[in-house]
């Protein structure tokens, strides 16, 4: 499985980004779709996840940031509006899902996409 994250950029404060990730290759489903960040220097943090249309966020990013998924093309999202610079680092999408492993089994799975990296001027 392969996770595909596109969409990030620099942008200034008050704009807006949207993020998509495309998962890949032998899943057959996806439990959790979510978005973790990690600024310089600092930890890699949650920010927003979607579990079965239910969704959670971040204090910090509640009423700015809106987590979306489209099941049938494997692909989540996450519009970003009012950006802050605080916003400001690599943007990881996550996957906790079933692949298809051959022989008509399957497992479980946690998948990581590359990063974007979103940047906000002040």
């Amino acid at each position: 499985v392969q996770l595909q994250a596109s969409g990030g950029g620099l942008v200034q404060a008050g704009g807006s980004l949207r993020l998509s990730c495309v998962a890949s290759g032998s899943i057959l489903s996806i439990n959790t779709m979510a978005w973790y960040r990690q600024a310089l220097g600092k930890q890699r943090e949650s920010v927003a996840r979607i579990t079965r249309g239910v969704t959670n966020y971040a204090d910090s990013v509640k009423g700015r940031f809106t987590i979306s998924r489209d099941n049938a093309k494997n692909t989540g999202y996450l519009e970003m509006n009012n950006l802050k610079p605080e916003d400001t680092g690599v943007y990881y999408c996550n996957v906790l899902g079933w692949e298809d492993v051959g022989n008509n089994r399957q497992t479980n799975g946690n998948w990581w996409g590359q990063g974007t990296q979103v940047t906000v001027s002040s």
